[in-house]
């Protein structure tokens, strides 16, 4: 009976470290390199404008940082995902409000670039949707699959125009797992 309670005890404190950890895990195990990149959808409908905007000038101009949060949480707040094809323009995706990974990173690379439009800091940065590979521990995962699905996983990265820093981003993780960055190692074959 003590050794199955060590063991329970054990198997709890493991869970609780590894979602309290979650991030630095899942940043030091997966990594995403870019195949190529998605289109960036202008934020032209109303509703989509009024929803990017709604908290818009009442605080302080946000950093690049705060920026990047409030896309996530817009995005992760408005759609649910689905593994169906979908639309990926977000300018439809505010009424259909489902989306699957690509979906996901139009929202947020079109919502992060009209914040960063809204802040004055679109000069500098830019986000872009990018189609991705993902690497556990070093192997490319997309290889397993024999689904078109899984062929490629969409992000974003928002981009320094002046110093080439990058921020990374999974919006469809983030929407599941509260992971708000994501290792980003450049373009395949680079």
């Amino acid at each position: 009976m003590k050794i199955l309670k060590r063991i329970l005890l054990t198997a709890i404190a493991v869970s609780v470290l590894c979602i309290a950890f979650r991030g630095w895990i899942y940043r030091h195990t997966v990594v995403y390199r870019s195949v190529g990149q998605r289109p960036v959808y202008a934020a032209t409908d109303p509703a989509l404008l009024k929803f990017i905007r709604s908290d818009a000038g009442k605080e302080a101009p946000p950093d690049i940082e705060k920026i990047v949060d409030i896309s996530l949480s817009k995005t992760s707040g408005l759609l649910r995902f689905s593994a169906s094809q979908r639309d990926t323009d977000p300018n439809k995706l505010i009424h259909a409000k489902t989306a699957h990974c690509v979906g996901y990173a139009a929202f947020f690379a079109t919502t992060c670039n009209d914040l960063l439009e809204q802040y004055g800091l679109s000069d500098t940065w830019t986000a872009t949707p990018q189609i991705g590979q993902l690497y556990l521990f070093g192997k490319n995962v997309h290889g397993y699959f024999n689904t078109p699905f899984f062929k490629d996983h969409d992000f974003v990265v928002v981009r320094n125009k002046s110093t080439g820093e990058t921020i990374a981003v999974d919006p469809s993780v983030h929407d599941y797992l509260y992971i708000e960055r994501v290792t980003f190692c450049g373009e395949q074959g680079k």
